[in-house]
């Protein structure tokens, strides 16, 4: 949630911060703002896009060597100008912008208002940059200091940076909670929420760890921690390159992102299968290879489509490896008293590794003594950080607000995660286990397959633009499928729609079948492929509207289904990385039709780092 860029340099600050909220819009898009210094402090901010920013200034002078900016997704106080970024302090003098929620920031402007503060928004943020300015009068010390005693004082998340116009060459940065990335360049520094701003004028960046200050001057960068104590920074080389920000002639960054997967799902595999010779290598958790030969349970921790994935990773580890697996919302996990032991393995999985409920899970599970492998697509971000081990999908940035890529990948690093376990415990045979990798590395190839199914998407989309409700069902592997995809549907179309076992079908959701109800059925020949046109049959029955995906060269489905969408054949195991895809495109085309914003729907964000 939200976005932030900061600059200070020689170069005009604006066009960089603009560009920056450009890129960061997909972390929240209410409102945007903009500061600068050029002889004085000027403050520019607007409801809606950043492009609503942008026409708002045309024709004002926006020269400056040093600015930040900020785009919006409201939690205190709902999206207006009053409550747009950046806020002020009472005499103006300082300005701040906020990622994260200030929990006991009510406390505070109680005291605050008792003191004479006046309020102009309804925001957290704009009670910690009075907290700061109250302290200075208080107390007469430099704003550093003031600023330092107040992250001491506020309990919550954040990631803000501060600029004051008593002191033109210098911004203040801090992060507990929030991420929060600095670019070093030559006579130069950025700041932004991830890497995707930075890019464009150095690979060269630091990570600011929790609890951390950053005083940055154009030739000076210091580093404290909360404590005063001067942190040393490391300075790392991105990865990320900048045509992987770029749409790349596609309509949406959705679809750019759909039709990545083949590329994504490989980058995830590369250098860590073997197929000729039946082996596994996952150099991430290799120290934990004996833990895992007497793990006595895993638990995964995620939220969302995060979660879902999960749950496929939930069937591939119990039926290859044998070990009992339980599958949590981070949210709920971290807030009941759950049974954790030494012995446990918790598996945190995060697109962004800012997830605020995973990360407060991951310090609980870690407090009870449970190994901690985190799955994450950011080089760098908290939960790589904060788990004990864990492996990288390699996916590159993902801008559509809907995961697409993110989760293909996630699902194929559980694969390869379940087959390392099974071959550590000796659970799978040799042979099964060359047979499933020979097929593992062919999966990229039979995603392109997949993609070939666009524009007969497209042509059955144009049926249900006008929807109300959808019931996506599947079993085995093919209900967390199934709730990927009404997951997806609902996110960017805003039809309401629900994913269920199908064999749960007849428990309740059967009394809403009529002939206005779509109903998309997981029907690929499988283990439950004859229970599963039992269900269709059911539904038919009723006269409710049936998609189904089925394995290529099915006969039996498309004599039933009013539309079919074929995937190729490949084992069981890999149903979810195949039938995915046409759900995201079906999802995608739908939207489209519907006019609706595929890569910002309404009241999303990307990446939700507070509760």
């Amino acid at each position: 949630m939200c976005g932030i860029v900061g600059y200070i340099g020689y170069r005009d600050a604006w066009p960089i911060v603009i560009k920056g909220l450009h890129r960061l819009e997909y972390r929240g898009y209410d409102s945007a703002g903009v500061a600068l210094i050029n002889d004085t402090l000027k403050i520019y901010k607007k409801a809606g896009k950043v492009s609503d920013l942008e026409d708002a200034v045309k024709g004002i002078d926006l020269n400056g060597k040093i600015g930040m900016g900020h785009t919006r997704w409201a939690t205190h106080g709902e999206p207006s100008d009053r409550n747009s970024h950046p806020h002020t302090s009472g005499d103006e003098r300082l300005a701040i912008i906020h990622n994260g929620i200030i929990e006991n920031y009510s406390a505070l402007k109680e005291t605050l208002l008792s003191r004479g503060h006046v309020f102009k928004s309804d925001t957290d943020t704009e009670v910690l940059i009075h907290l700061i300015e109250d302290i200075q009068d208080q107390t007469g010390l430099d704003l550093r200091e003031a600023v330092r005693i107040a992250l001491n004082e506020v309990v919550g998340a954040f990631a803000i940076v501060i600029m004051s116009k008593d002191d033109p060459d210098e911004l203040i940065a801090a992060r507990k909670g929030s991420p929060m990335v600095l670019g070093v360049g030559d006579d130069e520094y950025f700041i932004a929420s991830d890497a995707s701003p930075i890019i464009e004028y150095t690979k060269n960046v630091i990570y600011l760890n929790d609890n951390e200050i950053a005083f940055i001057r154009r030739e000076e960068l210091l580093i404290k921690n909360i404590d005063n104590v001067v942190q040393i920074p490391y300075v790392q080389e991105l990865e990320l390159k900048l045509e992987m920000l770029e749409k790349g002639g596609f309509d949406h960054f959705m679809l750019k992102e759909i039709y990545e997967q083949p590329r994504s799902i490989k980058d995830c595999m590369r250098g860590r299968i073997y197929p000729s010779s039946g082996q596994v290598q996952l150099g991430g958790i290799k120290e934990y290879a004996e833990k895992l030969k007497n793990v006595d349970r895993i638990i995964i921790v995620a939220c969302g489509t995060s979660w879902h994935a999960g749950l496929v990773g939930e069937y591939l580890i119990e039926e290859c490896a044998r070990i009992p697996v339980e599958v949590e919302y981070a949210s709920e996990f971290r807030y009941r008293n759950p049974i954790i032991s030494e012995k446990d393995i918790v598996i945190a999985v995060s697109q962004s590794g800012e997830t605020a409920d995973t990360m407060a899970a991951i310090e609980l599970a870690k407090e009870k003594g449970a190994t901690i492998f985190g799955i994450c697509n950011v080089v760098g971000a908290s939960i790589p950080r904060l788990s004990h081990a864990g492996v990288y999908t390699h996916a590159g940035p993902e801008i559509g607000v809907a995961s697409t890529k993110a989760f293909t990948a996630q699902v194929t690093v559980l694969t390869l995660m379940a087959l390392y376990m099974a071959q550590q415990r000796g659970t799978i045979s040799q042979s099964k286990l060359i047979h499933l990798l020979t097929e593992l590395d062919n999966i990229p190839g039979l995603v392109e397959k997949c993609l070939e199914s666009n524009e007969k998407i497209k042509t059955i989309s144009e049926h249900f633009k006008g929807a109300l409700n959808f019931l996506f069902l599947g079993r085995g592997s093919g209900f967390p499928v199934a709730l990927e995809g009404a997951l997806k549907l609902k996110e960017i179309s805003y039809i309401h729609a629900e994913g269920y076992p199908a064999a749960e079908m007849k428990h309740g959701p059967i009394a809403l079948i009529d002939e206005e109800m779509p109903v998309v059925f997981i029907a690929t020949k499988n283990s439950s492929y004859e229970k599963v046109i039992s269900n269709i049959q059911e539904v038919k029955a009723r006269k409710g509207r049936v998609i189904a995906i089925v394995t290529e060269g099915d006969t039996v489905v498309r004599g039933m289904a009013d539309y079919v969408i074929e995937i190729p054949d490949a084992d069981e195991v890999f149903l979810p990385l195949l039938a995915t895809i046409p759900l995201q495109l079906l999802s995608y085309h739908i939207a489209v039709l519907r006019d609706c914003n595929v890569d910002q729907p309404r009241n999303l964000a990307k990446s939700v780092t507070v509760e």
